[in-house]
């Protein structure tokens, strides 16, 4: 026997490499296909208004395809594994060696040496407690990792002196946000330095140096949680008190206190229950309760309205006296009192000085663009942040693994093994496949619930029916998607061992939940293995007595004894797996419950009619709409207005007065609660979704691209489009010549939500991908705020150009900047949910009325 034992051993570790090779291919193919479903359902408006679903869907199903593959190969290697020895222990070694692999890769991964993110865990590392807060800049240079072949910053070379304000200015790209991840830390120069009060800021501890940054950014990043938890992370320690005076100083308080659960309430899914500018006060709370050495503003005030931009920016202003403040501004009449001023062009500095002595400086790139902003009245860009935004789906044990203990043979039997595979893997297939069709079919309010976040939906779809969908598991996946989506927020903030604390509590409510099945699973194997044994040998002993008394054959005692060994061996085999029965009930009603449910609004849906002949028109009918998850607010009330086709409509108001809401409605992402919503007169629920949607073309502010190439995200959602109407749309978005420089030309990956490109590249993308559609009605919701002068002009004559190619083309525009809506036929002011002034910019100012008094705010009258 003995001599069997090298043969035990090395028939083990060979089947466990290629069993762990095999998990480590699963694992991986899984996670591209975890990677979109993320992507789709925290973008949903985004896919929904293009009519993408189909396209997700089979691209989805690609992705499921090699899964199954290795499942299959999987459940080929057990069999003969198992068939050639029964040691099946090792082979959970081995899975599990092949599943930790990719954390144990993660553990042990280098870092760079300069940029330590370990001191953040440590405590005892030098602080320097005394900042007075001067920044230099010495020669930096700098290219990020993913784009090596591309400078950004060269020989950059400026000085932030304490107390003062300094401001950054230039076009799109020129590498203003990049300063602020280099004094982040978020990358390291490639050459030159970095100081602060003339020391190397790689002296100081990180967490203490971001501790006293205050950063606000143009798009505001917020956590799922309530608004005084993502107020609270910008000082964990803060008190009520603190959290309030913050929330006050960014115009904030009045509007939480409005709020069904005031402070309480539940922001949603990166601030989707909030309005931009609502968002956009919170973080700047945020940053304001931390009482920051350094105050750095990246287009901080761009998504207020008027009135809450002048509170803000004074509170700003209160704010920056005092501390080191770094300002980006496209919009210049904001920085016009900063001590110093530095224009950036191409990765340097080309003009510095004060306002003035920029101005008195013949034909000069600064008074260049103030003279553009006071002739045409637009913003300049905001250079990207660029993020790296990784989230790792890991699959949990699938279906497969039941088969492999209901199958437990000691004899060769790979078709056995092979089958139950092939089943299985079909099987999970099928059901994530079925799932993420279902789910794209509900409506935008189901979205709308935490429980039904992406986070928890990535959990969920990466469940297989093996595994238990419980809402403290799918809390796991919420947390860890959302941290890793938006790691840079949480480095500014400091808040990583808060994060932490928060990810270890679940876990530990995970445990208190799963310890007692599980030692109760335990002993229930462990009594099924002891009863096994005893039931064989009180079968011997009757069997015995029964021959002795001539009441038994031989042949009987063999046939029973079979029988008896079949049966024990399917009882231990149940007492395996009880533990798994309940969880697999579990996640099929999980299942089955979400493949039963009919949503209110069935975006696959095909019935419907379809206009021939589309004017345009549009008519709101005293419409009443309150948000489901909201049922308290009221958001539209008794709301009238009629759109004429070919007519240029500006909607303009406060933030969460309902301009944004509009916009969902028409593109049906909700139903009306009351009244009706008509396009030329047919009830709005009684046309075809998808016909709906494609009439639309709709340009947010914050613009949303996929991890596809340039030319797919261009074309995203259509079929067979040709080359030279992607080339076209591109030229008119003036994103083509951009486009024509990078290597790769439109097959370039704009990586996760186009993390690799500037926010005036990714805006000019998108609207590239709305005008290939030629739309009989465009919805622009600040679709040129991140743009610079220069292009945002480009960009503004080629949307007017297309409403001149086509008269008929009815647009609908939510504007803060009043200046890009002086020509729209009709200017609508909306407050509280409902129209309080109407008519031409012309008309509206002779009334001297709201919109004279947002005008007078700008000083654009």
């Amino acid at each position: 026997m003995l001599c069997l034992i090298p043969l035990v051993i090395g028939s083990s570790f060979v089947f466990s490499k290629f069993t762990a090779s095999e998990t480590m291919n699963e694992l991986m193919t899984y996670s591209k296909a975890g990677q979109i479903v993320q992507e789709v359902f925290s973008s949903l408006r985004t896919v929904l208004s293009l009519n993408s679903s189909k396209f997700e869907q089979k691209r989805y199903e690609r992705e499921l395809y090699s899964t199954r593959w290795s499942g299959i190969r999987q459940g080929a290697i057990f069999g003969v594994y198992t068939g050639w020895i029964s040691l099946t222990t090792y082979l959970s070694f081995s899975e599990a060696r092949g599943a930790a692999a990719a954390v144990f890769r993660l553990i042990d991964e280098g870092n760079d040496a300069s940029v330590n993110e370990t001191d953040v865990w440590k405590e005892d590392t030098e602080q320097i407690y005394k900042i007075n807060g001067n920044i230099g800049f010495d020669n930096v240079n700098f290219m990020y990792p993913s784009r090596k072949d591309v400078p950004v910053l060269r020989n950059l070379s400026l000085i932030a002196r304490a107390g003062q304000t300094t401001a950054l200015v230039g076009s799109s790209g020129c590498g203003k946000s990049t300063c602020i991840s280099l004094f982040l830390r978020y990358y390291e120069p490639s050459s030159g330095r970095i100081t602060i009060d003339d020391r190397p800021i790689t002296d100081y501890n990180i967490q203490h140096l971001r501790q006293n940054i205050g950063v606000v950014s143009q798009e505001p990043i917020l956590f799922g949680m309530s608004i005084y938890e993502n107020i609270r992370f910008g000082k964990l320690n803060a008190s009520q008190a603190e959290i309030e005076q913050a929330a006050r100083e960014a115009n904030a308080h009045n509007f939480i206190m409005q709020l069904p659960d005031k402070y309480e309430t539940l922001v949603g899914e990166r601030g989707i229950q909030l309005s931009g500018g609502e968002k956009q006060r919170i973080a700047l709370a945020r940053a304001l309760v931390k009482q920051p050495t350094f105050l750095l503003l990246d287009e901080a005030t761009s998504a207020l309205d008027n009135a809450s931009e002048k509170i803000v920016q004074e509170a700003l202003d209160r704010a920056c006296k005092g501390r080191t403040t770094i300002v980006i501004a496209h919009r210049l009449t904001t920085i016009q009192n900063a001590h110093q001023i530095y224009v950036l062009d191409n990765g340097s500095v080309i003009e510095q000085g004060t306002h003035e002595t920029l101005m008195a400086k013949k034909d000069g790139k600064y008074q260049a663009m103030v003279k553009c902003q006071q002739m045409e009245k637009v913003d300049d860009d905001k250079d990207d942040i660029t993020s790296i935004q990784k989230a790792i789906e890991e699959e949990e044990k699938s279906i497969l693994e039941r088969s492999r203990l209901l199958s437990d043979s000691h004899t060769i039997d790979v078709n056995k093994y092979t089958a139950f595979a092939i089943s299985g893997s079909k099987l999970t297939q099928r059901i994530r496949s079925k799932a993420f069709a279902c789910l794209l079919r509900q409506e935008v309010a189901y979205f709308d619930r935490p429980e039904n976040s992406s986070g928890a939906i990535c959990t969920r779809l990466s469940l297989d029916a093996s595994a238990v969908q419980e809402m403290i598991g799918t809390r796991l996946g919420v947390l860890a998607v959302e941290v890793i989506h938006n790691i840079r927020t949480v480095k500014q903030l400091s808040i990583e061992k808060e994060v932490l604390r928060q990810y270890s509590e679940i876990i530990r409510q995970v445990f208190l939940l799963s310890w007692k099945p599980l030692i109760l699973s335990s002993m229930a194997y462990g009594i099924f293995w002891t009863v096994d044994v005893y039931t064989m040998a009180f079968i011997y002993w009757r069997a015995l007595i029964l021959v002795e008394k001539n009441k038994l054959s031989s042949n009987h005692i063999i046939m029973v004894f079979a029988f008896a060994v079949f049966s024990m061996q399917t009882l231990r085999l149940i007492g395996m797996i009880s533990s798994r029965i309940a969880a697999s009930i579990s996640a099929a009603e999980t299942f089955f419950d979400l493949f039963d449910r009919k949503p209110t609004i069935d975006n696959t849906s095909i019935e419907g009619q379809e206009l021939i002949d589309f004017h345009g028109e549009i008519k709101f009918d005293q419409v009443k709409f309150i948000y489901p998850t909201r049922p308290t607010s009221i958001i539209l009330n008794k709301f009238q207005l009629n759109i004429k086709p070919g007519q240029r409509v500006a909607l303009v108001g406060a933030s969460g007065c309902g301009k944004s809401t509009i916009i969902q409605l028409l593109e049906r992402f909700y139903d009306v609660t009351k009244g009706r919503l008509l396009l030329d007169g047919i009830d709005i629920r009684q046309l075809n979704l998808h016909w709906v949607r494609s009439q639309f073309g709709l340009v947010s502010q914050e613009p949303i691209l996929f991890d596809l190439t340039i030319a797919e995200n261009i074309a995203y959602g259509l079929e067979n489009v040709p080359m030279e109407d992607i080339i076209n749309a591109a030229s008119r978005a003036n994103i083509h010549q951009f486009i024509e420089q990078l290597p790769q030309g439109y097959e370039t990956k704009v990586g996760l939500k186009g993390s690799f490109l500037s926010g005036g590249e990714k805006q000019r993308i998108a609207i590239a991908r709305v005008l290939i559609r030629r739309p009989k009605v465009l919805l622009l919701d600040e679709a040129t705020s991140a743009m610079d002068s220069y292009n945002e002009q480009i960009v503004q004559d080629a949307l007017e150009k297309v409403q001149r190619e086509d008269p008929s083309r009815t647009s609908l525009i939510i504007a803060h900047r009043l200046s890009t809506i002086r020509s729209c036929d009709l200017i609508c002011v909306l407050d509280r949910g409902h129209i309080v002034e109407s008519g031409t910019h012309t008309e509206l100012t002779q009334r001297y009325g709201a919109y004279y008094k947002m005008l007078a705010h700008n000083n654009l009258h």
